[in-house]
């Protein structure tokens, strides 16, 4: 009857979903009386599974491996399916990014269940011992509850962001079982690896550097993709920036359509701040504006304003900072 969540890990550290999903098993958990376990696949993450106790988990599964050291589906699938099946979890969560998006789906079909996806709300009924998953459906104008009642284990995706993160508490205790690794050929190999780091997504990123129609045009993006990439960050846009053309709609901060982010740092060059931009920004923990109009709507929202051109400001910091990196 215990509650699940699947971690995901980028670089042998865990990624901030990771914490989200087991803040949500943990809450879930609590509501059943059921325990809170989170199912860790990677290479030399032993520290990172008592970093999930520390979150609220009861107990990690641990599966680590040269083999899981990047994200394969065959392999995590495989080693997935058998450990669900032989320990029978009432609810199983993953993330709702790239690799839930690919992962999910495929492991609820093998097990036989269903899967809400792109939930932003997770509850849980104790009559009947069903999980509701609340998602946005028509473009985020409606929000939808849907359950599974047949089939076990009930698996939904959670959406980045949805859920704060629980503090560390290193007072918490809890236990580490070794799961023994499955060797399954990949059938996409990696057969040369570069130096380029990924970028995080948008929803994830704990730096977002975004533009408007401030930057001027597409060029002035690139100026913030190096910023965003010396940050360890994601690009985001306003609406206007992306109604011209300039960035790709993905890249849409706030409004109805847009998405919304909950980073450590948010940095916004040439945007005036919109109500519906800001509504999409507003639980970031620290907000950095910059703006040659000192009375634009996002100066007084901003935490820290800087009164400059992002074509002098920008440039200037991107310096300082491969300065920094340098020395």
């Amino acid at each position: 009857m215990n509650v699940w969540a699947i971690a995901e890990v980028g670089q042998g550290r865990l990624s901030p979903i990771s914490l989200e999903l087991v803040a949500a098993a943990r809450e879930l958990a609590d509501r059943m009386g059921e325990r809170a376990e989170v199912v860790l696949l990677g290479y030399q993450v032993e520290d990172e599974a008592q970093e999930l106790i520390r979150r609220g988990a009861d107990l990690v599964y641990l599966a680590d491996d040269p083999t899981l050291a990047d994200y394969s589906t065959e392999g995590y699938l495989a080693i997935l399916a058998a450990l669900v099946q032989a320990k029978r979890p009432l609810v199983l969560l993953l993330g709702d990014t790239e690799m839930g998006q690919d992962l999910a789906p495929r492991l609820a079909q093998r097990l036989g269940t269903g899967l809400i996806s792109g939930c932003t709300r997770l509850e849980m009924d104790l009559t009947e011992w069903l999980l509701l998953g609340t998602s946005p459906a028509y473009d985020d104008r409606l929000m939808v509850t849907s359950s599974i009642p047949e089939g076990r284990p009930q698996m939904a995706t959670l959406r980045p962001g949805a859920i704060e993160p629980f503090p560390p508490d290193d007072w918490r205790t809890g236990s580490v079982e070794k799961v023994s690794v499955e060797r399954v050929e990949p059938v996409v190999k990696i057969v040369e690896g570069g130096l380029e780091v990924p970028r995080p997504r948008l929803e994830e990123a704990r730096v977002v550097v975004a533009g408007g129609r401030g930057m001027g045009g597409p060029e002035g993006f690139e100026m913030l993709r190096e910023l965003a990439e010396l940050l360890g960050g994601a690009v985001g846009a306003s609406r206007g920036a992306v109604d011209e053309g300039w960035i790709g709609e993905e890249h849409w901060v706030g409004g109805a359509g847009g998405k919304t982010v909950k980073p450590d740092l948010y940095i916004a060059c040439g945007i005036s701040g919109a109500i519906q931009h800001y509504l999409g920004v507003k639980e970031s923990k620290y907000i950095v504006a910059i703006n040659t109009d000192e009375r634009a709507p996002i100066m007084d929202l901003a935490d820290v304003g800087v009164v400059g051109d992002v074509h002098e400001v920008v440039p200037a910091l991107i310096e300082a900072l491969k300065a920094q990196q340098e020395g």
